[in-house]
């Protein structure tokens, strides 16, 4: 299927589904909808419409397999096979895992990290795939076993967080660009991909409007600027994402799906639940068919 796009994308029915914004600008929940049933056109593209205007949505209630999961997803475009999918437990080559493990080994690698360079140790807030020359546009998350309590994910609107700097600021981070360095775990799944740079502000393809888009999971290095300067704008740039009126913070339950514009929005994955063998499961979607194998 193509890509909908700005101009010829619906609006949100009502037909489809009822809406419950969470913020104003950020989060909704839609209601009254079946996943496991086959989505309709008209379906598929209200809640694309929904995804745009706020950032990410919710489901509740949705007892999807990792078929139906997959069936889903690819009403909204060709999905991507990240190289953390391709493991032996994962059922398909579009399910990536995100179990409570990897967190933990990561929690390893941001302690020798911050031994030996510690101004790149960041609060984790980051989209998906900015490793690539064109990351994915959309993640479509679900659940698969949940601590009793805790493991929330916030998502933070990328727009507001822009608009929401000073004219100076904003004067500063105009033309710069930004590197990812995603080498160590891309290197472990043994792939290989050089390091690419993106905008700091981005102009979103479809709404237009201008995101503040940085990974900093990924040790960001801003391009052209010293050490200490770079590090000055990434922590102007974390501030904001940090807001909390920019944020919505969503809480799991068994049934749960997240569907969220990887180009619009930044998330966090808060990771307070002990010990506990969390497990969610994602899926990605392509963005321009034409760069799908970038």
């Amino acid at each position: 299927m193509s890509v909908t796009t700005v101009k010829d994308r619906a609006s949100i029915s009502s037909d489809y589904f009822e809406l419950r914004p969470l913020q104003p600008t950020l989060g909704a929940e839609l209601l009254g909808i079946d996943l496991q049933k086959p989505l309709s056109d008209g379906a598929r593209d209200a809640i694309k419409a929904a995804i745009l205007k706020y950032r990410v949505v919710f489901f509740r209630d949705q007892h999807l397999d990792a078929d139906q999961h997959e069936v889903f997803a690819s009403r909204f475009g060709p999905l991507y096979a990240h190289p953390g999918s391709r493991r032996p437990h994962n059922h398909t080559k579009a399910i990536h895992q995100i179990a409570a493990a990897d967190f933990a080994a990561r929690a390893d690698e941001r302690k020798a990290l911050q031994a030996a360079d510690p101004d790149q140790l960041w609060d984790g807030y980051h989209a998906d795939t900015s490793w690539r020359l064109v990351p994915t546009w959309g993640a479509v998350l679900r659940a698969v076993d949940l601590p009793p309590v805790g493991g929330d994910t916030i998502w933070v609107d990328a727009n507001a967080a822009y608009e929401g700097l000073s004219e100076t600021v904003k004067a500063r981070l105009e033309g710069l660009h930004v590197t990812h360095d995603y080498r160590d775990a891309l290197n472990r799944a043994g792939f290989d991909y050089p390091i690419v740079a993106h905008p700091i502000v981005r102009t979103h393809r479809e709404t237009g409007q201008r995101i503040l888009w940085v990974n900093f999971t990924q040790k960001p290095t801003i391009i052209g600027l010293d050490r200490s300067e770079s590090r000055e704008l990434l922590e102007i740039i974390l501030r904001q994402y940090k807001k909390p009126e920019l944020q919505v913070r969503f809480t799991w339950r068994p049934g749960s799906i997240a569907f969220w514009d990887n180009r619009g929005a930044v998330h966090y994955a808060v990771r307070n639940y002990g010990d506990y063998p969390r497990v969610l499961e994602r899926i990605l979607i392509a963005d321009e068919p034409q760069w799908a194998d970038l």
